[in-house]
C-alpha cells in the first residue's frame, strides 16, 4: 500500500485577535500587564490524507482556513493541535515573490531563492536557463525585481519552485496572476508532474481550473473540514451553497448607443414565473427585456449574449435571426426570449442586451454585462467546460470477431 504524501491528523491553529494592545509601560501597568484579545481558531480538528501522486485542491470562502492549512503543511506555521506529516522533498509557492529580495536582480534572486529551497549553486547553474525560459523573462533577468510586475514576480517564483524537482508542490492562488500563455505552461507542468507520480496541493477560487486539474478536492468552511471527494461532487455542492441571488447589475457593466430606444430593465424568469438570478443547469429560463421607445422606430431588433466571468463569448442571439421583428414600436413594453433548457454548466455568467436597427448597423442601446446570474448543478452531470450538451451514452457494439465487452452495472458511474 502506497504511503500518503501528506497526513493531517486533528490539526488546529489558533491566532490571537487583539482589541487593545499595551503600547506603553503605563498602559501595561494600568491593565496589570494584560492585553485585550480573543482567540480565533483558523483551523479546528482537520484530518485528511493526500495520496501520493495526486493533484489535490482546497476550496472554501475567504477566511475558511485554506491558506493556513497550506502553511501548516509547509511547516511555515506550527499547529496548536494535531500533527502534519509529509513524505519527500517539498516546495511551496504561497505568496508572490516569497523569498525574493527587491533590490537584487532576477538572476541573483534565482540563486537566492533556489538555495533557500535546497539547491546547490552548481545545480542552479545547470537549471538556470530552463528556469528563465519557463518564466519568459530573458530580457528582464538582470533587472531588480522591485521593478517587476506582480505577474513577473509569480512567473519567476513559480519557475524556481518547480525546478527544485519537488516530490510535493504547494501552490496558493498565485496562478491567477499569470497570463494565458503562462497558465497553459503551468497546466502542462502539472500534467507532467502527475505522469511522474508527484503530488500537487492547490488552493484556488477558480472552480473551472480545479475541476480540470484536481483528482480530489477538500472543502473547508470556517476552519472545519466539511467534505472531501471527487472535484465534480464537491465543487457542485460548494457552488450551490455559495451562490446568492443578485439584485443589481455588475459593477463592470457598460452601455452605449443613440438612446432613441433603451433597455430599462433586464430580468431572468424561471418556469415558476418568478424573476431571479440563480438557476439550475437544464432549467427553463425566460430572458425578459423591459424597453422604452421615445419615438416610433420601424423594425427594431432585440439581441442578447452570454459570457463567462473570464470573458469567453459563449452564446448570442437576436430577434432578426429568430424571425421576430415588429413593424413599428413606440412607448414602453416587454419582449421575451424563452430558453427551454439552460445548457450551461455550473458557474457565474454575464448577460448582455441590445436594441439595434434592422440592418444591425446602428446601436440604439447596447448594455454590456447588464445582469449577472449563477448556474448551479442540475440533474445532469457532465465532466467539464462551460456548456452542457445533454449527451447520452449507449449502443456499445464490439467489432466483429472481437471479444465481448461487458458493460458495468447501471448503478456505477463512469466519469470520462
Amino acid at each position: 500500500m502506497i504511503q500518503p504524501a501528506i497526513t493531517i491528523e486533528g490539526v488546529g491553529k489558533r491566532f490571537r485577535i487583539y482589541h487593545e494592545r499595551n503600547q506603553s509601560l503605563k498602559a501595561a501597568v494600568m491593565r496589570k500587564g494584560r492585553a485585550n484579545y480573543e482567540d480565533f481558531w483558523a483551523l479546528r480538528d482537520v484530518s485528511l490524507e493526500i495520496p501520493t501522486g495526486t493533484t489535490y485542491g482546497l476550496v472554501g470562502r475567504n477566511g475558511s482556513g485554506k491558506s493556513t492549512l497550506l502553511k501548516c503543511i509547509a511547516k511555515i506555521l506550527r499547529p496548536d493541535e494535531g500533527s502534519v506529516r509529509s513524505v519527500g522533498k517539498m516546495a511551496a509557492l504561497l505568496e508572490l515573490g516569497s523569498g525574493f529580495h527587491p533590490e537584487l536582480s532576477g538572476r541573483e534572486n534565482v540563486y537566492l531563492n533556489g538555495s533557500i529551497l535546497g539547491l546547490s549553486k552548481a545545480t542552479l547553474a545547470s537549471k538556470f536557463d530552463e528556469i528563465v525560459d519557463f518564466a519568459g523573462l530573458e530580457k528582464f533577468i538582470d533587472t531588480p525585481v522591485k521593478n517587476y510586475s506582480s505577474g513577473m514576480y509569480v512567473k519567476l517564483g513559480f519557475s524556481v519552485a518547480i525546478n527544485v524537482d519537488p516530490e510535493v508542490l504547494l501552490v496558493d492562488e498565485v496562478l491567477a496572476v499569470g497570463d494565458s500563455n503562462f497558465q497553459r505552461k503551468c497546466l502542462e507542468k502539472f500534467a507532467e508532474f502527475r505522469r511522474e507520480g508527484r503530488t500537487v496541493v492547490i488552493v484556488s477560487h477558480d472552480s473551472g481550473s480545479m475541476r480540470n486539474m484536481c483528482d480530489e478536492v477538500a472543502w473547508l468552511d470556517q476552519g472545519s473540514l466539511l467534505r472531501t471527494g471527487k472535484p465534480m461532487d464537491v465543487l457542485d455542492s460548494y457552488e450551490d451553497e455559495n451562490h446568492e441571488d443578485r439584485i443589481e447589475t455588475t459593477d463592470g457593466s457598460t452601455r452605449w448607443g443613440s438612446a432613441e430606444a433603451q433597455v430599462e430593465k433586464m430580468e431572468l424568469i424561471g418556469a415558476d414565473g418568478t424573476a431571479r438570478t440563480r438557476f439550475r443547469s437544464g432549467e427553463q429560463v425566460t430572458i425578459r427585456m423591459h424597453y422604452r421607445f421615445d419615438e416610433p422606430i420601424s423594425r427594431p431588433v432585440f439581441g442578447y449574449a452570454i459570457e463567462s466571468l473570464d470573458g469567453v463569448y459563449l452564446w448570442a442571439h437576436h430577434s432578426k435571426h429568430g424571425q421576430y421583428v415588429p413593424d413599428l414600436l413606440e412607448g414602453r413594453g416587454t419582449v421575451d426570449l424563452v430558453l427551454p433548457h439552460l445548457m450551461l454548466q455550473p458557474g457565474t455568467f454575464d448577460l448582455t442586451s441590445s436594441i439595434v436597427d434592422h440592418q444591425l448597423a446602428h446601436q440604439f442601446d447596447f448594455w454590456k454585462h447588464c445582469l449577472r446570474f449563477d448556474v448551479e448543478h442540475g440533474g445532469l452531470v457532465e465532466s467539464g467546460g462551460y456548456v452542457s450538451f445533454a449527451g447520452q451514452w449507449g449502443n456499445l457494439q464490439p467489432a466483429a470477431g472481437e471479444a465481448t465487452i461487458t458493460p458495468r452495472e447501471p448503478d456505477e458511474q463512469i466519469v470520462g
